[in-house]
């Protein structure tokens, strides 16, 4: 899985206004709507929502990877934030987060759906890449970082 395939520059926000969980759920997907990636935009607020209040979506390292599959999206695709400041997820390791990719997906496309987690997940391990992804200050920063490690994997 090349997450470069399913992330569009414009669907990267660097600092985001959000910050509470839902909110900055809200604004990504509002991200991907915008860019025509998602014909419902409520639809996949409520999946993603709903999934996060199953469990945290926050994996540690400061990174969350909130998602949910929605009828109204014709491929997967991510959004990412960066949060102004570190903000509280919930997450599994109580420690703030510091980026969030937002993963969307047909109902049917359970496989791919899986394998886009795997490698947001295998990503942010490494540390030189996490270091230099949170310090990043802007969407187009962002954006090459993950450009580049695509051409690497």
């Amino acid at each position: 899985m090349n997450l470069i395939d399913i992330l569009s520059p414009e669907c990267v926000s660097a600092p985001l206004n959000a910050t509470d969980k839902q909110s900055v759920i809200g604004e990504l997907v509002d991200l991907l709507a915008d860019a025509d990636m998602v014909s419902d935009a409520q639809s996949l607020k409520d999946a993603v929502w709903s999934r996060e209040q199953t469990r945290t979506t926050g994996i540690g390292f400061g990174l969350a990877i909130p998602h949910g599959k929605c009828a109204g999206m014709d491929r997967l695709a991510i959004a990412i934030g960066k949060p102004a400041t570190p903000m509280d997820f919930e997450a599994i390791d109580s420690q703030p987060v510091q980026l969030i990719v937002l993963l969307a997906s047909p109902p049917d496309r359970t496989r791919d759906h899986i394998q886009a987690l795997a490698e947001v997940s295998r990503l942010i391990t490494k540390e030189e890449f996490r270091n230099r992804v949170y310090s990043a200050t802007s969407p187009d920063e962002i954006y090459e970082l993950f450009k580049e490690q695509a051409a690497v994997s």
